[in-house]
């Protein structure tokens, strides 16, 4: 039985604000979160945020002020389409997706707002450096020595799923509402995750309809509501999702802008998680099940427990990739995969 969405917000418990004390700056808060929580006002006076303030067309000319000459990425839902960005009954994708300037992209959204049409017109992480000048420093933000990749999502009314990533997130509503449901890491059994390989931009994602929870098909997501935490997020407010929370966002209004800055504790030289996930399941996963139990255990010794007990026998000058990775071990490993699997 499907259960309405707004008895399922009204009842979860509420991401945590914090107070932003300019004079310790923003550093101060972001600096070892590990959990969630929200920052009222934060982006308040980006130009942005005042254009949008004055209405929806004046946000789009601000950000075409900035655009540069090229193609956008830009996702369609066909007509009647609710907005939600998701699978259709054949695990295809919902929508279609193409390219186009950023001005007639918009001309079309135009066009549709007078026309009273609702279609469903998403921009979806657009790297701000790459395809706008300017933009960022007109509307600046201070994440102290945090070099964050800078992205943007441009759209009209949407729901996207919830999924999770693997850098700490800082999202930034400049223009409409925004909705983000929160589940922590360990909620992944409950949210019945889709496929790996075929998901609508790239990170796997829930197949509950928060809108309409089948709780006969989906039982076990009542665990995951009861883990939830959720805000609705006004123009200037923000957001902090630490690395591997699962959020489900929703554009609320007509229009709506969001500018999010993900970075990595981690080096960037080191490789991705979900790349080793990948090649386990290649390797591993359909061994009988005595084969697993070794791997298992070698799992254990070299990468989780990673204790001296692995290396304390060998040289120091002759550990190789068992000692703590440099940026220079890291690519001879990587170079060293590479070959492994072209010859597979």
């Amino acid at each position: 039985m499907a259960e309405p969405a707004g008895r399922i917000y009204d009842r979860l418990a509420r991401v945590p604000e914090r107070i932003w004390d300019k004079a310790a700056g923003l550093d101060a808060l972001l600096k070892g979160a590990r959990e969630p929580f929200v920052v009222r006002g934060l982006v308040a006076d980006w130009p942005l945020v005042q254009a949008g303030r004055r209405g929806p067309r004046d946000a789009r000319r601000h950000l075409l002020d900035h655009a540069r000459t090229r193609p956008f990425k830009v996702s369609i839902g066909p007509p009647g389409h609710d907005g939600r960005l998701f699978y259709d009954a054949d695990m295809a994708m919902n929508f279609r997706v193409g390219t186009g300037q950023l001005a007639d992209i918009f001309a079309g959204i135009d066009k549709a707002e007078e026309l009273g049409e609702a279609r469903t017109v998403y921009l979806a992480s657009i790297d701000i450096p790459s395809h706008f000048d300017g933009l960022d420093t007109a509307n600046p933000i201070d994440l102290g020595d945090r070099d964050p990749m800078k992205s943007i999502w441009i759209g009209t009314r949407t729901q996207i799923a919830a999924h999770n990533d693997l850098p700490d997130n800082l999202a930034c509503c400049a223009v409409g509402r925004r909705r983000f449901t929160l589940f922590p890491p360990s909620s992944f059994r409950d949210l019945y995750l889709g496929p790996i390989d075929n998901t609508p931009a790239g990170r796997v994602i829930s197949l509950v309809d928060f809108d309409a929870p089948d709780l006969a098909a989906h039982p076990r997501f009542v665990d995951a509501m009861a883990e939830a935490q959720t805000v609705e997020l006004e123009p200037g407010d923000a957001i902090f999702i630490p690395s591997m929370w699962w959020h489900h966002v929703e554009g609320l209004e007509a229009f709506n802008i969001l500018v999010n800055y993900w970075w990595r504790r981690s080096p960037a030289w080191l490789g991705q998680p979900q790349a080793a996930l990948h090649h386990a399941m290649l390797a591993i996963r359909d061994l009988p099940p005595e084969d697993k139990a070794m791997w298992r255990e070698q799992f254990e010794h070299y990468v989780f427990e990673n204790d001296g007990s692995a290396v304390d026998h060998i040289p120091e000058n002759a550990r190789s990739i068992l000692a703590p990775l440099t940026p220079e071990s890291a690519g001879r490993l990587r170079a060293f995969l590479l070959r492994s699997l072209s010859n597979e």
